[in-house]
């Protein structure tokens, strides 16, 4: 799983400080997508708001929760997957795209496979389907973003590892850049990412004295244009 641009922890550090929207907006001012793309809608939940930003490369498959196997009572994880994981970029991001209609009928992660994630090195977890054990996986450090919550694994089982998928209307790629919070999940195009930090940071400046001047007795209509043309808006 190659990327053509692979951040420096520094760089992955910057990316942290910011909330996923101040990320969205910086990377809007590159023009390298629609405004419209790059970014979950809200079926997507983040289980943990009270967390900070969670950033990392993307590690894709699909997921069925829904129907038995063939023959057995439940599927078995797969050594070759762990394995697959490990060929990502650090840190990583596990992304499942569950394709049972509804998705959700059951929960790949809960307490297990959160300790699994974090032992291989991932920060989080992306799926439009559900997780589970919530208070056992926050303890993990595992960052979760789901569709919903299940009290059962169900038939929960992966397959079709490494291709794109697509959550909440953003299609995630392997070796895609995350950025996540309360708000939700981002992508960051990686020709640009190393150079979002710096913009993110005027975006905020420039808002901030926006908010001030809305919050000041200097507040008019007429003077709101104003400031509003200066920042570009």
């Amino acid at each position: 799983m190659a990327l053509a641009v692979v951040l420096t922890e520094e760089e992955l550090d910057a990316l942290r400080q910011f909330d996923t929207c101040t990320i969205a907006n910086a990377v809007e001012t590159f023009n390298v997508r629609l405004h419209n793309t790059g970014f979950c809608d809200g079926s997507i939940r983040c289980m943990f708001p009270d967390s900070p930003p969670m950033v990392g490369y993307a590690i894709t498959g699909r997921l069925r929760c829904g129907e038995p196997p063939m023959s057995g009572g439940t599927f078995h994880d797969r050594t070759e997957f762990w394995n697959h994981i490990l060929q990502a970029p650090w840190p990583r991001i596990l992304v499942l795209e569950d394709m049972d209609h509804p998705a959700g009928r059951g929960a790949f992660v809960g307490d297990v496979h959160a300790a699994i994630l974090k032992a291989l090195g991932c920060a989080g977890y992306l799926t439009n389907g559900a997780v589970r054990e919530l208070p056992a996986v926050r303890s993990s450090g595992i960052q979760l973003f789901a569709g919903g919550v299940a009290v059962s694994h169900a038939y929960a089982h992966i397959f079709d590892v490494g291709q794109p998928v697509t959550l909440g209307g953003m299609e995630v790629r392997p070796g895609d850049l995350l950025h996540g919070d309360q708000h939700g999940v981002t992508t960051i195009p990686a020709e640009i990412a190393a150079q979002v930090p710096e913009v993110a940071t005027r975006l905020q400046e420039a808002e901030r004295k926006l908010i001030g001047f809305c919050r000041s007795k200097s507040f008019s209509v007429g003077a709101l244009s104003e400031v509003m043309k200066k920042m570009g808006s």
